[in-house]
């Protein structure tokens, strides 16, 4: 009798973009080193999704120091951790996920030392979701921050990260907007002039309009709750939440 599980596509992988990553794998945990500008970016990323996350689940835990306490959450292009370790700490069961082996075991070596249950796989997002073992609707939380700018195929890791999410979970991701501001801010200045990342690690092509990912998770049964800038302010080196997404900005969604 034939199966009606649907086998997703694993061809949103850019062997590129993996290479490029691996090559600066060793300093993910350097806060002044290549990934400098995340280390910066952090704690934004980590109140907008504690605090929305918070708000959406009435049922959460009360406990100051573990607010996520008993959701399941997947942190999707998780790298060395940066993210999925304080989600963790925040009470959240989080599972991370890689392309890179390298970047996994980084993660791995890291959560231990810190003394963190993170359960980290290399595996892609299409091929967590085709595991037998892995059913879809799966996570109350799924994040996929600084990631979708790097993918090949992006209507197939949409399709994907939104499969993962249970009805009623929050799916939030976060890239760089399509724009000639971010062209000049994200590509020319942080690239060549602040020579804050290694140049090449952004193609301006494959930035998208927050509308192209709401339109996108529509189809798969979500709903946009909320997009929000994130803009730096290069006199305290500091980010922080913004109405204006001409450059960078996180969107949450919902999962009908």
């Amino acid at each position: 009798m034939a199966s009606n599980k649907k086998i997703f596509s694993e061809n949103s992988v850019d062997p590129g973009e993996i290479a490029k990553f691996e090559a600066m794998a060793d300093e993910w945990w350097d806060e002044s080193g290549k990934f400098k500008p995340l280390h910066q970016l952090n704690p934004v990323r980590i109140k907008f999704i504690r605090d929305t996350t918070r708000n959406h689940f009435s049922a959460l835990s009360t406990q100051h120091s573990a607010p996520l306490k008993g959701l399941r959450l997947l942190d999707i292009g998780c790298g060395g951790g940066l993210l999925s370790e304080p989600l963790s700490r925040l009470g959240a069961k989080v599972t991370g996920i890689d392309a890179s082996e390298k970047n996994i075991k980084i993660a791995q070596l890291h959560a231990e030392t810190e003394g963190l249950d993170i359960d980290y796989r290399c595996i892609t997002a299409e091929e967590f979701l085709n595991t037998e073992h892995r059913a879809p609707n799966t996570f109350s939380v799924v994040t996929a921050m600084e990631i979708i700018e790097h993918v090949a195929d992006v209507p197939s890791f949409i399709e994907s990260c939104c499969s993962l999410v249970k009805p009623g979970g929050l799916l939030f991701f976060s890239t760089l907007n399509r724009t000639v501001k971010s062209y000049a801010m994200a590509i020319v200045g942080a690239e060549y002039v602040l020579r804050w990342l290694p140049r090449g690690t952004h193609d301006w092509n494959k930035f998208l309009r927050p509308s192209e990912i709401v339109i996108e998770a529509e189809k798969h049964g979500m709903k946009a709750l909320d997009v929000c800038g994130v803009t730096y302010n290069p006199l305290n080196s500091q980010w922080s939440l913004s109405e204006d997404t001409d450059v960078n900005y996180m969107v949450v969604l919902k999962k009908n």
